[in-house]
């Protein structure tokens, strides 16, 4: 496909110096991409009025005066940024010809996101562009990431957060503010206040008077306010000054720019909620008739008048290409080769430790940690609690005091924010390792693992190679929110890798099978295993077998799949049947949970025809089912009996002794539950 020429006054980048030496010049550049937006906009709504276009369409009309002045100034060869669904015109001006973004409105199968994503959903990743999720305020950590691994890695880039007047309300823009102050991280902040969230105005929003920009003295950063209406040589001046300040003294900025919405929430609102009049003050405010108007008296109405066609041609050409673009194919073994990066080769790892250590689980991890971080400079490990004091289970012990705050980070209270600026890490070629203190903590960042993170590499084609280790299960009295079994929760969200070790070498291995993966991977851990007992550990060739089931015991009775700490008390319910009954198990540690590789198992179930799931998490909805699901529809006509599952019960974790040992799988419990069904 052909795309047509842009005109040549379409140049994608504005310095404070041209804006001073040659004022007009400049601004005729910043009218052509505001015009080119504008039009942009209002052709995408007849189309999708025409029902050309589906799903829905959020337009940025009145929005240009703020969001093309900052990206002309931006560095596109540096900078981070993530555009809101006001900012087309800042699509526009980063990367990618007008077809590409006409594309990804008319869900073509060439458009950025493979038509896997709806209308301004997309970016540019690789020129550091990151795609917007609808959880609006989720998207400032993933730039505060992206834009501390630039940073690290010695290029001088400013990041850039757009956010509403409305998301700024959010958890996840005051956890990333603290954070950016708290890390010194070169960021400017944007609140594009256009009085509406939605239908909401911001007198519902907010106490009266309130100033929001005035947030910044509380997290000890500077900020200002901006009407990007009135003037747009002056907004981009201020914003030339505001990117320079921020790019020398890398100290954070947050701007409460206000700005318009001409047009409603998206393309199904109706606007019925503003009060008499108040659209016809809108449109008086717009800049774009200003500019024009400002320009048309220095340089002459005919020379606006021939950039105004030369544009039009341009977008009409442009949705022509489109419009006769490839449609998506529904081929669903494309999206599903694409919901994981490719499997990556393997790192060049030392071959230490060379001889075994006695070492328990934790210390296995620590071992682990330690690998990673000596010979991988990308590495860095964060989490709360794991500075100084080594973690709530001294898995990141001494880390800290050996190399140093940078690598090994004590993050504040804010898990959402900080997955979210690990994310960002990742996307820029960094590999973070993230602990929850635990796994129960995973809710407060839900949407940033299963709903940015997991689906980053399907809807961008971006990796995000970070490892989430979450201590995780029960039998330690620790009460419901500190002993939850969230795999089936999380798992349940796809674009997950998940590993269950539950052994001290196993551990060890996973930890570098998962780090070296460009997945998002869940690491996790049994609280109870931390401790339970030494094993040698070295380093292992074959680290990566890990993502497949170890067979555990070999037996003729029954298939049995576990994993985590269930694997111990399956080995001696085993053993039991094995002197007792005389029957055995063949016994499998399933180890990963996804994906899932049941070739091993399945073969086991053809020979044997019974099945026996255990696994700690509630019965209801729990993995168990899904494993039996796997493994029974292929194998259902030769089952000798039902297929068992062994679970604990679904209730919230009880926290007395006697009371979380009647909720959770035991010893004993699993002998009466096999021996009966064996009968």
């Amino acid at each position: 496909m052909v795309f047509p020429p842009p005109p040549a006054l379409l140049a994608r980048s504005l310095s404070a110096a041209e804006l001073e030496k040659s004022p007009f010049d400049a601004l005729l550049r910043i009218y052509a991409w505001m015009q080119l937006s504008r039009s942009a906009d209002n052709r995408i709504l007849d189309l999708f009025r025409q029902g050309l276009i589906k799903g829905t369409v959020t337009g940025g009309q009145g929005n240009e005066g703020l969001v093309v002045p900052l990206a002309l100034l931006a560095e596109k060869a540096t900078d981070v940024i993530s555009f809101s669904h006001r900012g087309l015109g800042g699509h526009l001006v980063w990367s990618g010809h007008l077809c590409d973004h006409l594309n990804q409105y008319f869900a073509n199968a060439d458009s950025p996101t493979k038509a896997r994503e709806g209308n301004i959903h997309h970016g540019d990743p690789s020129a550091r562009s990151l795609p917007m999720i609808s959880h609006l305020g989720a998207m400032l950590s993933n730039v505060a990431g992206a834009t501390d691994s630039q940073r690290r890695l010695g290029r001088p880039a400013v990041g850039f957060g757009f956010f509403g007047d409305g998301s700024s309300s959010t958890g996840d823009v005051h956890e990333t503010l603290n954070l950016a102050s708290l890390l010194s991280l070169p960021i400017v902040f944007v609140i594009e206040n256009n009085r509406y969230a939605y239908s909401t105005p911001v007198s519902e929003q907010y106490a009266a008077g309130t100033e929001l920009w005035r947030r910044a003295a509380h997290y000890g950063i500077e900020g200002f306010s901006l009407d990007t209406t009135v003037d747009v040589a002056a907004t981009a001046r201020t914003f030339a000054a505001a990117i320079e300040k921020v790019r020398t003294t890398s100290r954070p900025i947050l701007i409460e720019a206000h700005t318009l919405r001409l047009r409603g929430h998206a393309a199904y609102d109706t606007c019925d909620y503003l009060k008499p009049g108040e659209s016809d003050e809108f449109f008086a405010r717009d800049p774009l008739p200003k500019l024009r108007a400002q320009l048309a008296a220095q340089l002459g109405t005919a020379r606006l008048d021939a950039v105004d066609a030369e544009l039009a041609a341009f977008l009409a050409a442009s949705v022509q290409v489109s419009l006769a673009g490839p449609r998506a194919s529904g081929d669903v073994a494309a999206m599903e080769a694409d919901l994981y990066a490719p499997e990556s080769a393997p790192l060049p790892w030392q071959s230490t430790p060379a001889a075994p250590e006695n070492l328990n689980f934790a210390q296995a991890l620590n071992r682990g940690l330690r690998k990673i971080l000596t010979e991988r400079p990308e590495s860095l490990v964060l989490g709360q609690d794991i500075g100084t004091y080594g973690g709530a289970f001294k898995v990141t012990e001494g880390l800290l005091a050996d190399f140093g705050r940078p690598r090994v980070f004590n993050t504040p209270l804010a898990e959402s924010g900080c997955t979210g600026w690990a994310i960002g890490l990742a996307l820029n070629g960094h590999r973070p390792i993230e602990e929850f203190q635990f796994s129960d903590f995973t809710t407060e960042a839900a949407t940033q693992i299963t709903l940015n993170a997991a689906t980053y590499h399907f809807r961008s084609g971006a990796k995000v190679p970070i490892v989430f280790r979450l201590p995780t299960g029960g039998g330690l009295t620790f009460g419901s929110f500190h002993s939850q079994e969230l795999d089936s929760f999380l798992l349940a969200m796809p674009g997950l890798k998940a590993l269950y070790p539950s052994t001290p070498q196993d551990a060890f291995n996973a930890l570098l099978a998962a780090y070296e993966d460009d997945n998002p991977v869940l690491l996790f851990e049994h609280k109870a295993l931390y401790r339970r007992g030494r094993a040698p550990v070295a380093f292992d060739p074959n680290y990566r077998a890990v993502w497949t089931p170890r067979h555990v015991r070999a037996g003729d009775f029954a298939t049995f799949v576990t994993y985590g700490e269930m694997v111990h008390l399956a080995q001696e319910a085993s053993d039991y049947f094995a002197a007792e009954y005389e029957q055995t198990f063949d016994l499998f540690d399933l180890r990963a949970l996804s994906p899932l590789k049941l070739d091993a198992i399945e073969a086991s179930l053809a020979r044997t025809g019974r099945l026996i799931v255990l696994h700690e998490g509630r019965l209801t909805h729990g993995f168990g089912a899904e494993l039996v699901a796997r493994l029974t529809e292929k194998h259902f006509s030769s089952l000798k009996a039902a297929p068992l599952r062994i679970a604990s019960l679904d209730l919230p974790v009880p926290f007395a002794p006697e009371l979380e040992q009647a909720f959770r799988p035991t010893k004993d419990k699993i002998i009466e539950r096999i021996t009966a069904w064996m009968g």
